[in-house]
């Protein structure tokens, strides 16, 4: 593996959101245990949403989390090689995470292979951004050292909002 993947990897890991990734067929996240337990006027959590979709498409592909996300889900592009299981964890525990978004924000709800919604193409070209910005980082020789290299990914812009621009809370 090369060296900007692994730190993408990384820093995907370590900004910890698991998007319910790429199955034809998702329940309602309110259907979940923790969310039925609740009472009918609390208000469920993003990542209780996102939690509840991680959890059911989890259990669609049982015996297969160590297999490429490619051949588990349908229309992976960016992190083809990653195993399934790890692709819900950087998708639940980064990228919703770092935008403070549910799933559904960029995948239809019933498809998540589709390529309907903008936003999901653009975390796609998004992704290339960073990596390619990973990439020069890690050319660079005047930097400070830090031996776990210099990176960056969704939460150093975003930091839990959708728009990078808006003020922080």
């Amino acid at each position: 593996m090369n060296r900007p993947y692994l730190a993408l990897l990384a820093a995907a890991l370590a900004t910890v959101s698991v998007m319910a990734a790429l199955a034809a067929q998702t329940a309602s996240p309110l259907q979940t245990p923790r969310a039925e337990a609740r009472s009918p006027t609390a208000q469920v959590s993003v990542q209780e949403i996102n939690d509840g979709f991680v959890e059911k498409i989890a259990k669609q592909i049982v015996g297969h989390e160590q297999e490429p996300a490619e051949k588990v889900f349908a229309n992976i592009q960016i992190l083809r090689t990653v195993p399934a299981g790890r692709l819900l964890l950087i998708m639940n525990r980064g990228y919703s995470h770092a935008l403070g978004v549910t799933c559904t924000h960029c995948h239809v709800e019933q498809d998540f292979s589709s390529d309907e919604k903008r936003p999901k193409r653009a975390a796609r070209e998004m992704a290339l951004m960073y990596r390619s910005i990973n990439e020069q980082l890690a050319k660079m020789q005047n930097l400070e050292p830090n031996p776990e290299g210099h990176s960056i990914n969704c939460t150093t812009c975003h930091r839990g909002a959708v728009n990078p621009m808006a003020p922080e809370k």
